[in-house]
């Protein structure tokens, strides 16, 4: 139908704009051949969905976009639209193996939302992500709003960019604890970013973007060379051994060459692979568990200290734990919070404490704020500990003195922190 007739006649049409949530994993794990058999199965149910007089088609990789053609009003895309998600929901086998793969659909809506077959395509598309925002498995009608926000991503996306490019970001270090000496024994590098007009981003407003456009990983190689490259800087001012813990996302961590990178990074900075900590979270691991196994006794083969990020949140069985040739678990912070009020974080802390004891394995908690919190861990075998009530996060030069504070006489004689700071370093 075309736009002028629907116009004419008082009608609507409806744009449907479809994407496959973690269609990536199904081609990563059972490979192209079944993801082109998962799509045919796509295609076929989305026809079956629709009118005789509807347009489906494939735009793409894993996404389809359907024209509802002649609607009364926008009321009826919807249950259209619901139909489509049940029916991709539904699971399907592909080869020998069955699938759950559902979708995120954005709506935009003729002529409400653009005269044109672009304006209506680029509408449906913004909404799809709205969706995606969503969990997945949900659609998202278009709203001028959301222009608003798909310019700031687009703008924020082109900042870090730039940011890679010209040295904008900053490395911030939060204190690890040790829970019997009461000294800081480590370190979690914490990225941040340095913008000539926002001033200092914090990563809460940029990695989820980082993340969805694959940024993430030239983000995360930087980390992991500058935290290298300050571990070695502290041991020539003469602050020891301090360890630096580098979170690796999910993204990095699928990278295939991430242990040539990780080589690369102690090779270039001469830092000792023992005070380089690699976090991996335990959803990341769990996600593939065959393949994070290999990447992670790849990555214990150069001497680095791995740790399980964010523990108890990712449902890891005892048998596979103990094939991951970690040392430390770090106990999610959502778990921390609640613990002198909510007894099921009680019972769990305790189970994650005494797991790890069994095991021989390192424990962190993460979000320590109260004495009470510390009282609690210690009588049940806590190895140590990072949150604000000990350190909040800083920049080198604040962090070395605060080592030099707390560590006392286990620091190497005197140093002028002003003289050797990095650069990069933000005052704090």
């Amino acid at each position: 139908m075309h736009w002028a007739h629907a116009r004419r006649v008082n009608r609507v049409a409806g744009v449907l704009m479809l994407d496959l949530d973690r269609f990536k994993t199904v081609n990563d794990s059972l490979g192209h051949s079944q993801g082109d058999l998962l799509l045919q199965e796509v295609a076929g149910r989305l026809s079956r969905c629709v009118r005789e007089g509807d347009t489906v088609a494939r735009l793409g990789g894993d996404e389809f976009v359907v024209v509802l053609a002649d609607m009364a009003d926008a009321d009826h895309i919807v249950p259209v639209a619901r139909k489509i998600l049940c029916a991709l929901a539904a699971p399907v086998e592909v080869g020998l193996q069955v699938l759950s793969v559902t979708t995120s659909l954005g709506i935009a809506v003729f002529p409400r939302d653009g005269a044109t077959a672009d304006a209506l395509l680029q509408h449906a598309d913004t909404a799809m992500y709205r969706a995606k925002d969503q969990g997945g498995n949900a659609m998202a009608f278009f709203t001028p709003e959301m222009m608003q926000v798909m310019v700031e991503r687009l703008q924020v996306e082109a900042g870090l960019r730039r940011a890679l490019d010209q040295g904008e970001l900053r490395l911030h270090f939060q204190a690890i604890i040790d829970a019997r000496s009461g000294l800081v024994t480590s370190a979690e590098a914490l990225v941040r970013w340095q913008d000539p007009q926002r001033g200092l981003v914090s990563p809460i407003q940029f990695i989820p973007i980082a993340e969805e456009t694959g940024l993430i990983v030239p983000i995360g190689q930087w980390v992991l060379r500058e935290a290298c490259r300050q571990a070695q800087v502290w041991r020539t001012l003469g602050l020891g051994d301090i360890p630096v813990a580098v979170n690796l996302s999910a993204r990095q961590f699928s990278v295939p060459s991430l242990d040539e990178s990780v080589a690369q990074a102690l090779a270039d900075s001469q830092c000792p692979a023992s005070l380089l900590h690699l976090e991996i979270t335990e959803s990341s691991i769990m996600e593939h568990v065959d393949q994070a196994l290999e990447t992670l006794h790849r990555l214990a083969a150069l001497g680095v200290h791995l740790t399980i990020d964010d523990f108890g949140t990712g449902y890891s069985s005892l048998s596979k734990l103990k094939q991951f040739p970690v040392r430390t678990l770090k106990i999610d912070r959502s778990f921390i919070h609640d613990i002198e009020v909510d007894a099921s974080d009680d019972v769990l802390v305790d189970a994650i404490l005494a797991l790890a004891q069994k095991l021989g394995l390192r424990t962190v908690a993460e979000g320590v704020e109260t004495p009470a919190q510390v009282a609690f861990l210690e009588k049940r075998g806590c190895d140590a500990y990072q949150g604000f009530l000990f350190s909040r996060p800083c920049g080198s030069s604040a962090f070395i003195q605060m080592v030099r504070e707390r560590n006392g006489a286990a620091v190497n004689g005197p140093m002028d922190a002003a003289n050797h700071a990095p650069a990069c370093d933000i005052p704090t």
